[in-house]
């Protein structure tokens, strides 16, 4: 596909000319040698990408004990904490099923920290070590061998690589921004549509706004980060109709609910430069069977009858209102 900014549309690769439109995320799996012909047997999985999950369950529930591997990639990625609940989750189901003892989960990630916020970090780590699972850091998947079932890690300081057998690999897919708009006049020096990160406007082309996983906004790629964008989308581009100037509003506010096991679940919301954002006035870090309800019974309802249809933008009027007007 083409942009075309001179004429607001963009070429898709049918030939068919079509007004800007939604640009996201790509999952590059081809960035880790070996994955992409191994993905989805030989114990090799990920819950990223369309079919992907259910053999992920498949290998899971196949297991009569062994070694577990989860990673994190060393790129941008969609919904940061997915490669860290699989691990939680698959923990209890080895322990219901009883086998937990027979098993080892190693979470590698290319991250200096378990988790990119200090305040969830310091849950996570200690959840991690009380459920017997290893953390290693700085630890990016480099290579995998499905036949052999081995896994070849980059240490990111010394550049060494190690080998490790596995008897499930949980792959969180490296990501990368689409070559439509990284490859277009739209994009910065990293390949994200260059906007400013609190209107969202672009910084070049005043009639080009970018919402969700495109843009160049530092915060985390989530559908909660496009919920609190629209509102202000909505209001900018309103102002931009009626001839007035954009106004700031986006904070960067981002969530992350990471399902801990157990039917309890950390509700991890902040925004720039790791501000903590949480909407309800209780320490959201602890892990809690309320956070679960949340995540399990009302936040599909928000993103299905909300967000798809435009009408929710993000949880910054209910925060307001639990803590009396205040802003955080």
């Amino acid at each position: 596909a083409v942009i075309y900014l001179s004429d607001n549309a963009s070429q898709l690769s049918s030939g068919i000319n079509a007004e800007y439109g939604a640009l996201g995320l790509d999952l590059r799996f081809d960035l880790v040698k070996g994955l992409p012909e191994t993905l989805g047997k030989n114990g090799v999985c990920s819950n990223y990408g369309p079919g992907n999950a259910d053999y992920t369950w498949k290998t899971l529930s196949s297991l009569k004990g062994g070694k577990l591997l989860f990673t994190f990639p060393n790129t941008t990625i969609k919904c940061a904490g997915a490669p860290q609940k699989i691990m939680y989750l698959a923990e209890a189901h080895l322990r219901k099923v009883g086998v937990r003892s027979e098993s080892s989960l190693t979470y590698h990630t290319a991250l200096p920290a378990i988790f990119g916020v200090p305040k969830y970090a310091a849950t996570l780590n200690k959840l991690a070590a009380e459920k017997g699972c290893k953390v290693v850091t700085k630890s990016n998947l480099v290579e995998v061998d499905g036949d052999r079932r081995e896994a070849v890690f980059q240490n990111l300081d010394t550049g060494e690589k190690t080998t490790e057998s596995f008897d499930m690999l949980h792959v969180g897919a490296p990501c990368a921004p689409s070559p439509v708009y990284a490859s277009s006049p739209l994009a910065d020096s990293a390949g994200w549509v260059d906007v400013n990160r609190s209107t969202l406007q672009h910084n070049t082309y005043t009639n080009v706004f970018a919402i969700g996983d495109c843009n160049s906004c530092p915060t985390g790629k989530t559908a909660a980060k496009v919920a609190a964008e629209s509102g202000v989308l909505y209001g900018n581009i309103q102002r931009v109709m009626k001839g007035q100037e954009v106004m700031s509003g986006y904070d960067g506010y981002t969530s992350c609910p990471l399902t801990v096991g157990d039917d309890k679940l950390v509700l991890a919301e902040f925004g720039y430069d790791g501000a903590i954002l949480e909407t309800f006035p209780i320490d959201q870090a602890k892990p809690s069977a309320l956070n679960y309800w949340l995540k399990k019974e009302i936040m599909p309802s928000l993103y299905w009858r909300g967000l798809i249809r435009g009408t929710w933008r993000g949880p910054g009027f209910v925060r307001k209102a639990m803590r009396l007007g205040m802003t955080s």
